[in-house]
């Protein structure tokens, strides 16, 4: 199928299986600081498209969709979909179309859009082949926009917080006792991950060039800190796709109430914060 994710590891539709209604609970949205700085730098005005690529729950797509004539919010898993549906509904938001697809499938005459986000999703695909799809399907003009962030926790800085910060190593090394050793993803494993953030910023822009984008401008936004309930962090560990609920089996319950152990012992009164990290919009331009 061409370039994985990583080297020796394949995408399966049961990713994210069952981590949908988790994802919108666990994951802190996105800020208005970050839609008003990218309505501002592209100038929207609620015309023309918007494409959303590995769109999840809609967390990007349902902020942005009021800017636009219409917006597409595209995921390979149904059930993601399925909860932005109910989202957007829930939010009256009624110009956006849901497609269940791969977007190494994407085809051609679905465009023209004239912008196209990737949010904590790009990772995940067939890179070059994505890339290039998606040069093909926007306007003259068009943008394409990838957002760097980590919305599911925090970032551990040792300033003082309202509230303690959830036990995010203890929490790993529970999902590990459970899982085994090997960070799990779909129904392979997946190597050891490089830290190297700026590393792989050279490669994804590599990768962006050469599939006919430049002119890259970045657009960041501070974090902040936020309140979080036992329930939000419960759900922001079953938000990840190497602690996704259907890889726990029969022994789900028994996790979750270690997990909860863990965060009571932490915060008896189920309060807890976080200082998440700083967003960063690099846009591309044809």
């Amino acid at each position: 199928m061409g370039e994985p994710g990583w080297a020796g590891w394949f995408w399966d539709p049961s990713l994210y299986a069952g981590s949908a209604g988790h994802y919108v609970r666990g994951r802190v949205p996105y800020p208005r600081e970050l839609v008003d700085a990218l309505a501002a730098e592209l100038a929207l005005d609620g015309t023309g498209r918007l494409l959303d690529v590995g769109c999840g729950p809609g967390s990007l797509t349902l902020p942005l969709a009021p800017w636009f004539e219409r917006a597409t919010g595209l995921d390979a898993d149904a059930g993601m979909l399925a909860e932005a549906a109910r989202q957007a509904g829930a939010a009256g938001i009624r110009n956006v179309d849901w497609v269940n697809l791969r977007a190494e499938d994407l085809p051609a005459d679905l465009g023209p859009f004239r912008v196209v986000t990737l949010a904590q999703s790009f990772h995940w695909m067939d890179r070059a082949l994505v890339a290039r799809r998606l040069r093909g399907v926007l306007g003259s003009g068009g943008v394409l926009v990838h957002v760097h962030a980590t919305t599911h926790e925090g970032v551990s800085d040792g300033q003082p917080l309202p509230f303690p910060r959830p036990p995010r190593r203890e929490i790993a090394e529970l999902v590990r006792r459970f899982l085994g050793p090997r960070r799990r993803a779909g129904q392979g494993i997946l190597p050891d991950l490089p830290v190297d953030e700026a590393g792989r910023g050279r490669v994804e822009a590599g990768i962006y060039r050469a599939a006919g984008f430049g002119g890259c401008t970045r657009i960041e936004v501070p974090g902040s800190v936020v309140s979080r309930s036992a329930d939000e962090v419960v759900a922001s560990v079953f938000s990840l796709s190497s602690a996704a609920p259907h890889l726990f089996g029969d022994r789900i319950s028994d996790f979750e109430a270690a997990l909860r152990g863990l965060l009571a012992e932490a915060s008896p009164d189920g309060r807890f914060s976080e200082r998440m990290r700083e967003i960063a919009a690099d846009i591309w331009r044809i």
